[in-house]
This record gives C-alpha cells, structure tokens and sequence, in this order.
C-alpha cells in the first residue's frame, strides 16, 4: 500500500501526464485544423513611418467631440442643409446630432445592417453603404429604400464607402466579396483582392464594376473636376485612381502608395483638396507576417484579441489632386481622438467618424493649420 505522501506524488505525476496530455492535443489540433483564410505570401514595402510631411503634431488635440449616448462607432460622418450631424452606428442605427451637439436623435435604423459610408444625394436623401445590406437610401422621413446589393451574381458582402457625382452616380467600394465587416482583419491578413470599385446610376437602376481584384476596396472619393474617382486599398497601403474622363478613361493607376497606415475613408471637398483618414499605423506584426503563408494561417487560428490590430493614433492626411501630401494631422496618442476612419470637410469644418469610439468628432480647418 502507498503512504499518503506516495499517493499525493503518484496523483501530482499522473496529473502532469494529463495536462501534458491534452497541452499535446491541442497544439497537434492547433496545427492541423483548418485555418480561416487562404492566405497568400506578400512582401510589404518597407514602412518608412511618420516622417517628412507625415510628421506627428498634436493638432487634433483639440477636436471637439460629440459623445455618442448610447452606442459606438460612427464609421462615417455626413452633414445635411441644416448642419445636422449624422453617424452610423454598430446596432445598425444612424443618430444624428444638432450642429452644436447638444441634441441626439435616431434619424434611422436598419435592421440587421451596419452603416458605413454615407454621403446626401441632391435630393437630401441620404445614400448609405451598409456592410451587410448594401447601397441605400434614406429620405428625409427616414424610410429606407435598397438601390443595389449585387453585380453580375455577386453580392456586395461589404459595401463601405461611397461618393456622388454631379450628374447623381453613386461610385461605391465593395471591401470584400468574400469576407462580411466584423473578419475584415481575415481580408487584411489573407492578402488576395477580393474588392471591387462600383458605379450605381439611379437614372437607370444600373450597377457596374468599374475594378475588380482590389485589395479590400475603401475609401471613395471624386475630383474636383470629377475626371477620376479614388479608392483606397487598405490591404496595400495605397490609393488607386480610376480615370472617368479623357484619354486614360476607363484605366487606374496608383495615385499613392506605401502610405504609413491603413487607409480607410476619403473624401474630397471639391476645391483640389482630398482628406484621408488613418485608422492605424501599420502594424509590424502584421508585416512581418505577410511573407509567410504559414504563419498567416496559424495566427488566424488564435482568438481575435491575440491577433496583429489596429494601434491607438489619431491621423488625417491632406492630399492635393496630384497625390502630393501637403499636411498631416495627428493624436499620436490617441488621447482625445482614435481609430480615425473618415474625415469630411463641410464649409469651415473637418469632421471625424470612427469604427470603434463612441463620438464624432470636428475641428476647424484654419485650427490644423496652425
């Protein structure tokens, strides 16, 4: 018979062969199970950082900011007649803000959706790109009407952003064809171009693809003379440029690359000025990353928060019309303002949307160039 000592060292011993036991297990599971993506190897351009007309300040400092009350992630920010505020939320709602704030309402709610871009129309309806629903509309009442959800066969798994022309097209991002907005990191990680560069002619009720193969299709936004339109390409940190007009209509070309952070929203205030938003700079993990497919597939498989992500900055970027950085603007610690992901520049005002904080936020143009 064992004496207690022996019995407790024998069931100590048998209890580190378990825990080895299943430690084994689960890395040979980790190992073997099938990863989320079907990652392909990249070698990002080396991150030349905050440098140059990149350089870090503090200007945005001393935005303004309107809490959201109840809810988060205002992706977009749009400005109407009056000067109302507008944010889409994660819960599917748009609130909209008094010009000073102080007022908050749910102008709409669309269900099972998650508003992203959003931009006024001529008419004052207010043309959304959902994630999950597609390109709408929404009138002044707030009654929702669906434009478009798919071209050729193809459904917009994330449309994203958007802006309007002059004769009343619609050029809209679909991210990701393949990956729906809450995996937009497995399209990120994954490398492959599964976006797609869109025109809606409500004259017509007609979708086109202007471009395929993007990787993950952003930002959107047109030139002052409306002869190209932008879009970014969050997943190759740069912006393509579309021609719409002249001798390079129909072909692209890259109007800036090897940008230091992921760009996510742009807009254009339509006097030769483009305004970029950086959500984040880019990761090193996740650089370090890209060349090895393996290595992709492995981390994919662990939960979310142990994943590369998105680091804490507040950045705007100030383009001229030939892809030429004439200023930046920053929270280089993401104090007040962070996770920036559209920027839009109403008379006097820059507005700040986020995907995760709960507030929009504004500053006055002449406040960042100081």
């Amino acid at each position: 018979m064992f004496s207690g000592k022996q019995a407790i060292f024998h069931m100590r011993e048998a209890m580190k062969k378990i825990v080895a036991l299943a430690v084994t297990v689960v890395l040979l599971w980790f190992l073997i199970a099938p990863a989320p993506i079907d990652p392909v190897a990249w070698e990002p351009p080396a991150d030349k950082g905050f440098v140059g007309k990149f350089a870090e300040n503090t200007a945005l400092t001393e935005a303004e900011i309107f809490p959201v009350l109840d809810g988060a992630g205002p992706e977009d920010v749009a400005v109407d007649r009056y000067g109302r505020i507008y944010g889409g939320l994660h819960d599917g709602r748009i609130v909209r803000f008094s010009y000073d704030g102080v007022v908050q309402e749910t102008f709409a709610t669309i269900e099972g959706g998650r508003p992203l871009g959003l931009h006024f129309d001529a008419e004052n309806n207010l043309i959304v790109a959902d994630a999950w629903k597609g390109l709408l509309s929404i009138d002044e009442e707030g009654s929702i009407t669906v434009l478009t959800t798919e071209h050729g066969g193809r459904p917009f798994a994330f449309a994203d952003d958007l802006d309007i022309a002059s004769d009343g097209k619609i050029y809209f991002s679909d991210a990701s064809d393949t990956y729906n907005q809450p995996d937009y990191m497995l399209d990120l990680v994954e490398a492959r171009p599964h976006g797609r560069l869109m025109v809606y002619d409500p004259s017509t009720g007609e979708t086109d693809m202007l471009l395929d193969d993007l990787y993950f299709a952003n930002g959107i936004a047109l030139s002052m003379d409306e002869d190209f339109v932008l879009v970014n390409e969050t997943g190759r940190y740069r912006i393509t440029r579309y021609w719409l007009k002249g001798e390079k209509a129909g072909t692209s070309d890259i109007f800036i690359d090897n940008l230091p952070g992921f760009p996510d929203g742009i807009s254009a205030n339509r006097q030769g000025t483009f305004w970029l938003a950086l959500p984040s700079p880019r990761n090193p993990k996740l650089d370090d990353m890209h060349p090895s497919t393996f290595a992709k597939k492995l981390v994919t498989k662990l939960p979310t928060w142990m994943q590369p992500g998105a680091i804490k900055r507040g950045a705007v970027v100030a383009l001229n019309e030939e892809g030429q950085v004439i200023g930046s603007y920053h929270d280089p610690a993401g104090d007040r303002v962070y996770m920036i992901t559209s920027v839009e520049q109403v008379d006097d005002m820059i507005y700040l949307g986020s995907l995760e904080a709960p507030f929009v936020a504004r500053i006055k143009v002449d406040e960042l160039m100081r």
